[in-house]
């Protein structure tokens, strides 16, 4: 008889409810959309196109040195404005960071309608830190 006396109010529930999980990995997918373009750490230029570009997979390590040249003259290194005075002795405290196995490699991304004039200041105050080699940046236009 102690079987029939069940109560058919505490019946098991076994589905599993996913809409809180799913909130979640709402919520995380809309913070990870948020925070991935800030951690480019680039400053956005428009890079000249070149048909005979050469893959350069260096420039895209973390602790690679990239010099910029916005279309209105400002100069960054890395994402930081700096006065093109200053950006010789700023490249070579970097260089000399990196250590002396590596090779003093630097990369330039010059805006396409940045002032030649700019760009050339760059490059010299590159070549005063004592740089042996200097990348320039492009895009590879379509074949």
């Amino acid at each position: 008889m102690a079987q029939a006396v069940r109560a058919e109010g505490k019946k098991v529930n076994s589905s599993i409810n996913v809409t809180p999980m799913v909130d979640v990995m709402l919520v995380l997918l809309i913070i990870f959309m948020v925070i991935t373009p800030m951690l480019n750490n680039k400053v956005n230029v428009d890079l000249p196109k070149a048909d005979a570009a050469i893959v350069m997979e260096d420039a895209n390590k973390e602790d690679a040195i990239t010099v910029a040249v916005t279309r209105d003259g400002k100069t960054f290194l890395g994402a930081n404005q700096v006065q093109i005075d200053d950006l010789g002795p700023k490249i070579s405290a970097l260089l000399e960071n990196k250590g002396a196995t590596d090779a003093k490699e630097v990369f330039l991304r010059a805006d396409v309608r940045a002032n030649y004039g700019k760009v050339m200041d760059t490059i010299d105050g590159v070549r005063a830190a004592g740089v042996s080699q200097l990348g320039l940046l492009t895009e590879r236009t379509g074949q």
